[in-house]
């Protein structure tokens, strides 16, 4: 073996896991908009209800994440993002660009969870990250079933 220079690509330092967590909770509008008008979009209230229920767990991140910040940090994260809201085109294409959204969630939220010491707040965020992947079949699922009903 001797010595290795190896640096695994998933090696992020602390203070990046924590730039990454306030990069995390800043496009929190624009995420309410999206979820919001995809439920609108809905085409009954068994598909609106999944909707609200991974909306609701997203709220649930955020605030997680906010206070896992504070108690790390002494700081609040404040601000939001300057990107801009792009409204949904159609159902499907909601249900895409969130399936998209979700499966780019649990990249940056692995990161995370490299750069965090062992303890509370990783274990926190591996179940966000279990949850966002529960969102990603929850996505596939209806986006199936829409796809299906089309035909």
């Amino acid at each position: 073996m001797g010595n290795s220079t190896f640096t695994p690509i998933w090696s992020v330092s602390y203070p990046q896991a924590l730039a990454l967590i306030n990069e995390a909770v800043q496009g929190e509008r624009n995420d309410e908009l999206f979820y919001d008008e995809l439920i609108k979009l809905a085409p009954n209230p068994e598909q609106a209800s999944i909707l609200t229920s991974i909306r609701d767990d997203e709220r649930g991140h955020n605030l997680m994440f906010r206070g896992m910040y504070k108690e790390m940090t002494g700081h609040e994260i404040t601000g939001i993002s300057n990107e801009q809201y792009q409204r949904v085109e159609s159902y499907s294409a909601g249900l895409q660009r969130a399936l998209q959204g979700e499966l780019s969630a649990v990249e940056k939220y692995r990161q995370i969870w490299f750069g965090l010491p062992v303890g509370i707040y990783r274990d926190t965020v591996f179940g966000i990250i279990l949850d966002e992947l529960k969102h990603a079949s929850k996505y596939n699922y209806l986006f199936t079933l829409n796809q299906t009903a089309k035909k």
